[in-house]
C-alpha cells in the first residue's frame, strides 16, 4: 500500500523529507518482506521509538501497524513489559495507554464463548498462524473434528491438504477463506466450505472479529498436511479493508 503521509503533512512545507518519508522508508525499506518480515520491522521501530521516548500518534501508529501485521495483544504487552527493564520503567507506562487504546477492539477469550468452546491456546500449530488461534477437539475416532477458533486478525499460513481433504462448518463470528489465485470469501456462521485435497489455501478472522470454525479432517490413506508461507500482511490488510 503506496504511503502519502508525508506529503499529506508536509508536502508543501518540507517537500524532500515528504519524499524520503513516503518512497524511501516506506516505499522501499518497508517493502524488503523478503529480508525482514513486516512483523518483524513493526517490533523493532516501536523498540527503538519507547527506548526514545517518542510517546506520540507515531507510536500509535505503528502500534496499530504492529496489530495489522499480526503481533498480538498479549505479544505487544509482553514487548511493552521486556522494554521496561532496558529502555527505562517511565517509558514503558507512557506507552501502556496507547497499547490499551489501539487494542481496545480486542476481547479477552475469556470474554468470548463460540458455539463449541473455545478450548486451549493453539501452541502445537502457533508457528503456522499469525495472531493467537485456540483449539477444542471434539472427536478424535475414525476422523478428526476441531473446534478451530482466531482472534480478530489471525489467520493460518497457505497451507495445502495432501490425499484427505477437509470440510468447515462456521459456527461464530466473520472469516475469510481463499484458495491460491481466486478472490477470497468472506465466512459467516451457517456457511459451509469443502476443501478438496491438494488445493493451496487459507482461512482465518477478519482483522475486527473474532472467528470459529468446526473443520472436519477426511480421512484418507497417507494423508496429510503441508504448511507453506505466511499470508502477506498487506495482501490480507487489502482484503479487510475491501469488506468493510
Amino acid at each position: 500500500m503506496k504511503q502519502t503521509a508525508g506529503r499529506d503533512q508536509l508536502g508543501d512545507t518540507a517537500p524532500k523529507f515528504a519524499e524520503l518519508n513516503d518512497d524511501v522508508l516506506f516505499g522501499q525499506i518497508w517493502e524488503r518482506k523478503d529480508i525482514l518480515s513486516l512483523r518483524d520491522r513493526s517490533v523493532i521501530t516501536i523498540t527503538s521509538l519507547i527506548t526514545s521516548g517518542i510517546i506520540d500518534n507515531s507510536l500509535k501508529y505503528h502500534i496499530q501497524n504492529a496489530k495489522n501485521n499480526g503481533v498480538t495483544k498479549t505479544e505487544m504487552a509482553e514487548i511493552i513489559t521486556h522494554l521496561a527493564f532496558y529502555a527505562g520503567w517511565p517509558k514503558a507506562w507512557a506507552a501502556f495507554p496507547i497499547f490499551k487504546e489501539v487494542y481496545s477492539s480486542d476481547s479477552s477469550s475469556r470474554s468470548y464463548t463460540p458455539l463449541f468452546g473455545i478450548g486451549s491456546p493453539n501452541s502445537e500449530y502457533s508457528e503456522y498462524f499469525t495472531g493467537q488461534s485456540y483449539i477444542n477437539p471434539l472427536n478424535k475416532n475414525v476422523m478428526g473434528i476441531y473446534n478451530v477458533t482466531f482472534e480478530p486478525g489471525c489467520r493460518n499460513n497457505w497451507h495445502i491438504h495432501h490425499k484427505g481433504g477437509q470440510i468447515l462448518l462456521c459456527t461464530d463470528g466473520e472469516g475469510i477463506y481463499q484458495e491460491w489465485s481466486k478472490s477470497p470469501i468472506r465466512l459467516h456462521p451457517g456457511d459451509v466450505v469443502y476443501i478438496a485435497p491438494e488445493i493451496k489455501h487459507w482461512h482465518g478472522a477478519s482483522s475486527d472479529s473474532w472467528f470459529a470454525h468446526i473443520a472436519i479432517e477426511i480421512p484418507a490413506d497417507g494423508a496429510y498436511n503441508e504448511w507453506l508461507e505466511k499470508v502477506d500482511n498487506e495482501q490480507y490488510t487489502l482484503i479487510c479493508e475491501k469488506g468493510k
